[in-house]
C-alpha cells in the first residue's frame, strides 16, 4: 500500500466514523428530547376541561374512561358510571404534576426504570393517553418505576425500620423526556372495576323487609308500623318468637351499599334468594341474589318508588307552620325524585356484593327466632 492509498483508507474511517457518531446523537436525542425544565410543569399544555378520554394500558389490562353527556362512564364494564371524584383528582394532578429531575438515559437503559411499552414482558411501564371530544390526543406519558426512599429517623420509633416508601415516579413524557416527578401516582390503575362509581345505593326508612329463599321454609318477613317502632315478625308460626338481639344485621339492609365489580344484565340469575324493601318515604327494591361466587353474591336490583304528591297536614298543625310545612316537603319531594332517578337506572347490570355482608343479611328463619330454651324460661317468668 503506497502512501497515497493509505490516505484515502485514512479519510475513509474518519468519515465512516463521524458518520456513525451522528447517527448515535440523533437516536440518543430522538429519545431524550431535550432536556426538560426543572420545577416546570409536566403537561405545561394540558386543559384539564378539554378532556374527554383517559386511556390507562399495562401489561396486564386497560381500561377506557369516556365522558359522555357530561357523565364519566367505564367502556369496559358497558358503560357503568365511573366516580368522578377519582377522576376529576387525576386529571387536577396531571395538570399540575411538576419536574424534580432529569435522567440522562439512552434506550437500553429504559429497562431498569420499567419504562418501556406495556406488553408482556418484564420492566414495561403504564401508559396514559389523554384526548378531547374529537379524539384528538391531549397528552401522553409512560409512566415507570417508583422512586422510594426511606423515612428520616423519627424519636418515636428510636430512628428503626429500614422500610422504604414511593414518594415519586420517573416518567417518560411524549418528547421520550425521561424526568422525575415528585408523585408516585399509585391511584394509576388498569383495572376497569376501581373506577366504578361505588356509591349506588342507599335504602333509607325500612318499613318492611323479606328474604326469600328456595326452601320455603327458611323465608321470613319483617315490618314495623313507624321508624321509630319495633320489628314484628308477619305470620309467625307456632312456637315461634323473634329473638330482637339477633336481627340487628338484617334491619339496614343496603344502607350505603357498595360492591366490587359490575357487568352488564344479559341473563337472569339462578335464585339463591329474593331480597324485598319497602320504605316510608315509598321506595320498593327487590333485589335478586345469585349464588355465592367466591367470596362475592351476583345481585340484581330493580327499583320503583310511590311518591307522594301532596303533604298530608297533622291533625294538629297549626295555620302559621304550613308555609314551612309546605317548603320542607317540596325540598324533601325533590331530594327523593333524584334519589329514585340514581337509583332505578342500577337495574341493568349485575352487582358483585361482599359476602361478609350479605351473609348477616341473609339469615335464614330458625336463625332469627329465640330458640326453645330461651323460649321456656320467658314462659316461666
Amino acid at each position: 500500500m503506497n502512501r497515497k492509498q493509505f490516505f484515502i483508507l485514512l479519510l475513509l474511517v474518519v468519515v465512516v466514523g463521524a458518520a456513525g457518531l451522528v447517527i448515535h446523537r440523533n437516536a440518543n436525542d430522538s429519545w431524550h428530547g431535550g432536556a426538560a425544565a426543572i420545577g416546570g410543569k409536566l403537561l405545561p399544555d394540558l386543559s384539564v376541561n378539554d378532556v374527554a378520554q383517559i386511556t390507562i394500558k399495562t401489561g396486564a389490562g386497560e381500561v377506557n374512561l369516556a365522558r359522555e353527556n357530561n357523565l364519566w362512564r367505564v367502556r369496559e364494564r358497558g358503560g357503568y358510571p365511573a366516580d368522578f371524584a377519582r377522576i376529576s383528582e387525576l386529571l387536577i394532578k396531571l395538570g399540575d404534576l411538576k419536574i424534580v429531575q432529569n435522567e440522562d438515559l439512552g434506550p437500553s437503559q429504559l429497562g431498569r426504570l420499567e419504562l418501556l411499552p406495556p406488553g408482556t414482558g418484564a420492566d414495561t411501564g403504564t401508559a396514559i393517553e389523554l384526548k378531547d371530544p374529537n379524539g384528538k390526543v391531549l397528552g401522553s406519558l409512560l409512566l415507570g418505576k417508583k422512586h422510594t426512599q426511606k423515612p428520616a429517623a423519627n424519636a418515636q420509633f428510636g430512628g428503626m425500620g429500614d422500610e422504604e416508601w414511593p414518594n415519586g415516579r420517573y416518567v417518560m413524557t411524549a418528547a421520550k423526556a425521561v424526568v422525575l416527578i415528585s408523585d408516585p401516582l399509585e391511584a394509576v390503575q388498569s383495572k376497569p372495576e376501581t373506577w366504578l362509581d361505588k356509591n349506588f345505593l342507599n335504602v333509607e326508612k325500612p318499613r318492611s323487609i323479606a328474604v326469600q329463599f328456595t326452601e320455603a321454609t327458611n323465608s321470613w318477613k319483617l315490618t314495623r308500623a313507624s321508624e321509630t317502632g319495633d320489628w314484628e315478625l308477619a305470620d309467625p308460626r307456632a312456637g315461634e318468637k323473634l329473638d330482637t338481639t339477633k336481627i340487628s344485621s338484617v334491619t339496614s339492609p343496603f344502607s350505603s351499599a357498595s360492591f366490587e365489580d359490575v357487568a352488564p344484565l344479559s341473563t337472569n340469575l339462578p335464585s339463591h334468594a329474593v331480597l324485598t324493601v319497602d320504605t316510608f318515604d315509598g321506595f320498593a327494591y327487590v333485589s335478586r341474589i345469585g349464588s355465592r361466587l367466591g367470596d362475592n353474591y351476583p345481585v340484581s336490583f330493580s327499583v320503583t318508588a310511590n311518591l307522594p304528591t301532596a303533604r298530608v297536614p297533622a291533625a294538629d298543625e297549626k295555620p302559621a307552620d304550613k308555609a314551612k310545612l309546605d317548603q320542607e316537603f317540596q325540598a324533601r319531594q325533590k331530594t327523593l325524585a333524584e334519589k329514585f332517578a340514581k337509583e332505578s337506572a342500577i337495574t341493568n347490570w349485575v352487582y358483585q356484593l361482599p359476602a361478609y355482608g350479605l351473609d348477616e343479611i341473609l339469615k335464614t328463619r330458625p336463625q332469627l327466632m329465640a330458640d326453645a330454651g330461651t323460649n321456656a324460661v320467658s314462659a316461666q317468668k
